[in-house]
């Protein structure tokens, strides 16, 4: 039986790069949560002024990759320590975010989440919260570094992260 988490982890095109890499993930969506329009643009995500955050919504196979593994990779290739900024990317929705859907999820993140925290000297300032008024990004960034590895942003700020990831984790590199 599959299973799916929400994570922000500043812009979508990195976070969902680095998990469609991932062995047992079955599939990445880039999209918008925890804010508090219905089905907000891009444009006005990108403004502020909706409250949400960038998300991935990664479904996967527990008994391939556990969540634990997924929020491991998580923590490894984004700052969870900076307040609405990853690299360049400043604003609300570019925040640190585990966004779940059951007391199970929860449990899992807030033990990873204190174990990071501990790593950091308690700098942490990822929220955990449950998913609330999730909606999937327009098509167009949708997949975004897989049809476009070099285009500018994605050759300078999410090639990197994939390959920390593929360096870090490399018995998690999805295979063939």
């Amino acid at each position: 039986m599959l299973d799916s988490i929400v994570l922000g982890g500043g812009c979508f095109w990195c976070t969902e790069a680095v998990y469609e890499q991932v062995e047992g993930v079955v599939a990445v969506e880039s999209g918008y949560s925890n804010g508090h329009v219905q089905n907000p643009t891009y444009e006005q995500v990108c403004s502020g002024t909706t409250g949400h955050a960038e998300v991935v919504r990664v479904q996967f196979d527990p008994d391939k990759v556990s969540l634990r593994q997924l929020l491991e990779v998580f923590f490894v290739v984004h700052d969870p320590t900076t307040l609405n900024l990853q690299g360049a990317d400043k604003g609300t929705q570019y925040r640190s975010g585990i966004y779940v859907h059951s007391a199970a999820q929860k449990a899992v993140a807030r033990e990873v989440l204190d174990e990071v925290n501990a790593l950091h000297n308690g700098r942490v300032v990822t929220e955990l919260l449950a998913l609330d008024n999730y909606s999937r990004a327009e098509e167009e960034h949708q997949h975004y570094y897989a049809r476009h590895p070099h285009q500018g942003y994605c050759a300078m700020v999410a090639a990197p992260k994939v390959q920390k990831f593929v360096k870090t984790f490399a018995n998690l590199v999805r295979r063939g």
